[in-house]
């Protein structure tokens, strides 16, 4: 019986991955000065115009400016190198932060249905030109983070996650200028309420895939990207291999996929040689750079028991 730890030029600390962590810190500290700034505008002129789509928008956009700082928070800590304690690092931090941040959403985006529903039943007066003033400012404000922040968001769910929350509040914005320019030419002030209910039910559906994707994280599940029977078939398939159990796949931060198992040895097989090649077959196949494959003779007592 055998044991042994394959990883490719992925691993931690590599430059590529600096330099991709201090970009998205770049780009979160200046979104998060950008958001900061116009929030308090906004809150100011959704009081003073008597907008509850301009105050739903001020509402998600003090989420964004809460998610961001989490986030940025998020990077920073997941920059930091293993320890004794946690052996993993800290990256899966940013996951934790990731999951908050549609929790978050979810509260915001509740609140904003509820007083839709109240204000629709009794519609207010409302400013609609300095709402179209505050919220096109908002718009401007947003599109710049939105592209400040697009760099990272393929390869970090943190990123994605302050992503999703500017994209949502540039689409909220959008709508309390259509509701500001409707509400200005018809006078009828229950669209006020209507945006805001639309803008609520748009973003809980992005928010529950969010929080979908990082519990499955959180949970040790397989990576989306990566379909456990093929890599079983495929590990079975290789030369040397009589079988396969106790296979883990899993990641730790959304953009990596580590990968234990045991291979049971045809008589003829050598253990290093078996696992040697099983190991570049997963990084050759499935991007997988970090296995920790133990070799057998015969299968371990109870495996089929403890792992069926």
């Amino acid at each position: 019986m055998g044991a042994g730890h394959n990883h490719g030029d992925e691993g931690h600390g590599s430059p590529g991955h600096s330099h991709g962590e201090g970009a998205n810190t770049r780009s979160l500290a200046i979104a998060l000065s950008l958001t900061g700034s116009f929030l308090v505008a906004e809150l100011v002129g959704a009081y003073w115009f008597n907008s509850l789509a301009l105050l739903s928008d001020a509402a998600h956009m003090f989420t964004d400016a809460a998610a961001l700082a989490i986030a940025l928070v998020a990077v920073r800590i997941g920059q930091r190198s293993a320890d004794a304690q946690r052996t993993y690092g800290y990256r899966r931090f940013e996951i934790l932060a990731a999951a908050f941040n549609a929790v978050l959403l979810f509260v915001v985006a509740g609140y904003v249905l509820y007083e839709g529903i109240s204000r629709f039943f009794d519609p207010q007066p409302v400013e609609s030109i300095g709402m179209l003033a505050v919220a096109s400012l908002g718009l401007v404000v947003n599109l710049i983070a939105m592209r400040v922040l697009a760099g990272g968001k393929e390869t970090s769910l943190n990123m994605k996650g302050a992503y999703l929350e500017v994209w949502a509040d540039m689409l909220g914005s959008l709508g309390v200028i259509a509701a500001a320019i409707a509400i200005w030419l018809t006078g009828k002030t229950w669209i006020d309420p209507i945006v805001a209910i639309a803008i609520g039910l748009w973003v809980l559906p992005r928010t529950w895939t969010l929080l979908r994707d990082t519990t499955h994280i959180l949970l040790q599940g397989v990576p989306r990207s990566i379909d456990l029977d093929k890599v079983r078939a495929s590990i079975n398939a290789v030369n040397g291999v009589a079988g396969v159990h106790d296979l883990h796949i899993w990641s730790v931060a959304g953009d990596d996929a580590s990968l234990t198992a045991h291979l049971v040895l045809q008589p003829e097989a050598t253990g290093e040689v078996t696992r040697k090649a099983v190991a570049e077959m997963l990084e050759t196949q499935f991007n997988i750079h970090h296995a920790t494959l133990q070799t057998e003779t015969t299968p371990c007592g109870d495996a089929e028991a403890l792992h069926a």
